[in-house]
């Protein structure tokens, strides 16, 4: 198959679980009614066929695109339920993170090169030790349900080596601080103020994935 027909496939199938199933999975997640189901609907379709799209017009159709479509869900859920609600509920990081970390053994079968799955506990380690750090240091800009997803962005990006990992890392920080120079300019928040910083965790490894990520 032309990898445009995969790739407009891959977006639509995106659009379609974004509405229903992810958008009712954020719903149920949430504490509150802060979003209305309509609203989650739209954001969950459209943030979910763009990530599938790119995802797979990145990486074709191979082994390792289950395990990005499946990441790139849950990060849909984490997203609109962080905004809504400036949490990460565990319900979602650890099944991810489990899920993730059995979709990524096919491809590394298929590749051969079994160190990659020690690198994606290694990764997975390190970065939950980076956001752990900066918890004890600013408790009140960065929370437990950061640090905790950070083990799911360390695993992703730990698969891709050292270089994705570094820019995940750094890319989190860079689109957080553009959200909140944005959040400032708009009188969203103030200097005082606090947003997700969940959604720029995602990016980030989104980015990095993006930018240096192999099939393996």
């Amino acid at each position: 198959m032309p990898l445009a027909h995969s790739t407009l496939i891959a977006a639509l199938v995106g659009f379609a679980l974004g509405w229903w199933p992810l958008a009712a999975w954020a719903q149920r997640s949430m504490k509150h009614d802060r979003m209305s189901l309509r609203a989650t609907r739209v954001s969950a379709a459209v943030i979910t066929a763009a990530t599938f799209g790119l995802i797979t017009l990145r990486f074709g159709l191979t082994w390792l695109l289950p395990a990005l479509l499946v990441f790139a869900a849950a990060a849909t859920v984490l997203t609109v339920v962080d905004l809504a609600e400036k949490r990460l509920p565990n319900a979602v990081v650890f099944p991810t993170l489990a899920a993730v970390a059995v979709l990524f053994v096919p491809p590394t079968w298929a590749s051969g090169d079994w160190i990659l799955l020690v690198w994606t506990i290694v990764g997975a380690a390190a970065m939950f030790a980076v956001y752990f750090i900066l918890a004890l240091i600013s408790p009140s800009s960065m929370g437990m349900g950061d640090v905790k997803l950070a083990l799911v962005i360390g695993l992703l990006l730990g698969w891709f080596g050292l270089s994705a990992w570094l820019i995940g890392l750094l890319a989190a920080f860079v689109v957080g601080g553009v959200i909140a120079l944005i959040a400032l300019a708009l009188r969203r928040v103030t200097l005082r103020g606090s947003i997700p910083f969940g959604p720029s965790m995602l990016a980030g490894a989104l980015i990095a994935v993006l930018l240096v990520g192999t099939a393996g």
